[in-house]
């Protein structure tokens, strides 16, 4: 959503500029006491504005600071973007339709110069406006049909979120003989870097794309020849909670077999960990999974993985919910085989 300029402009000066064909959207931005004489809507907004780089190439307006320290050079940040043409109310392109806009990585996929600059001034939460000049956009010769040959372009940007992703780049630019011998800090953060890449993913719901993070971070570390028993600790510690993750993204995908094998990957590590042995009581409920894993249920199983976790937290509501469907399907379960044994007795008395 696009936020709305606080300056209330006089109904006779709106009919002059409709007038002079100036874009409604770009009167709303605007200071009438600017206004005299100035021909370009464009050149009058950028009076209000604050040249970033001193040559006039990148102009901004905070609409709504953000917090925090500014965007670094090597993140991949979550944004919301608009660009606009003079005159035009339309954008001509936009993430506005997009709940959750995908990460971009600065410097390969935010391609426009002007853009990548002035998000390196912003700060997460922060919304602002950017009038860039060709020489920061398109250029000369524009982008046909879309941008004409020599053009200004709006910007409104919302930086939502951003990771430093400047170690990753750097650990995944070493051989694989480079990675097995940097220092145990440095794989530890760029897993940890890529975890939160999963999470993220698994909070949008995009679970493909948060299962290839997940999967990403614990390749490395099972890469990794640990030199003795400390750093033999830190990689297994590392590993648990990814593949808790692992296995809860697996089910929401629907593969109940793969986030079974994440699961007992995270109970051979704390065989007592009480997450893991939710996940792995859930894995046996028929409530949910398609006919193809029927073969999966196992009732007892589930209840002793179930068991063991409420020991651990005996008033969380997930498990005692979870156990208690339990019951009610092992009892449906025995009460149809029941009436199916009667039915078949009963037809084998007749004969």
């Amino acid at each position: 959503m696009l936020a709305q300029c606080n300056l209330n402009l006089q109904s006779s000066f709106d009919e002059m500029m409709s007038a002079n064909g100036l874009s409604t959207r770009i009167q709303q931005f605007l200071d009438p006491h600017a206004l005299a004489h100035t021909p370009s809507p464009f050149h009058r907004l950028g009076q209000q504005m604050q040249d970033i780089l001193g040559d006039g190439g990148i102009l901004k307006e905070v609409v709504q600071p953000g917090e925090g320290p500014p965007v670094p050079r090597d993140s991949s940040v979550s944004i919301h973007f608009s660009g606009f043409l003079e005159y035009s109310d339309r954008p001509f392109e936009t993430t506005s339709h997009l709940k959750y806009p995908r990460m971009m990585k600065l410097g390969r996929d935010v391609t426009l110069c002007g853009l990548e600059l002035g998000i390196l001034t912003m700060r997460k939460g922060e919304f602002s406006r950017f009038l860039f000049l060709p020489e920061y956009a398109y250029g000369a010769m524009g982008c046909p049909p879309l941008i004409p040959p020599v053009a200004t372009v709006l910007y409104e940007v919302q930086v939502l979120d951003f990771l430093d992703s400047a170690e990753v780049d750097e650990f995944f630019a070493m051989s694989p003989e480079e990675q097995n011998t940097a220092p145990l800090s440095m794989l530890l953060n760029v897993v940890d870097t890529e975890r939160s890449f999963g999470n993220r993913c698994f909070n949008h719901s995009r679970f493909e794309d948060a299962k290839d993070r997940y999967k990403q971070a614990v390749t490395l570390l099972g890469n990794r020849k640990a030199e003795g028993e400390e750093e033999k600790r830190s990689i297994v510690a590392g590993q648990l909670p990814i593949y808790l993750n692992l296995s809860l993204t697996q089910l929401r995908l629907d593969r109940p077999l793969k986030a079974l094998e994440y699961g007992l990957k995270a109970l051979k590590i704390d065989p007592n960990n009480t997450k893991a042995l939710f996940r792995c009581g859930q894995m046996f409920q028929p409530e949910g999974f398609p006919q193809a894993y029927l073969e999966l249920f196992d009732f007892e199983k589930a209840q002793d993985y179930l068991t063991m976790a409420q020991a651990n937290k005996p008033f969380d509501v997930d498990i005692n919910n979870l156990l208690r469907k339990l019951a009610i399907h092992y009892k449906d379960c025995l009460d149809k085989e029941k009436e199916l044994c009667s039915k078949m007795f009963a037809d084998f008395v007749k004969k």
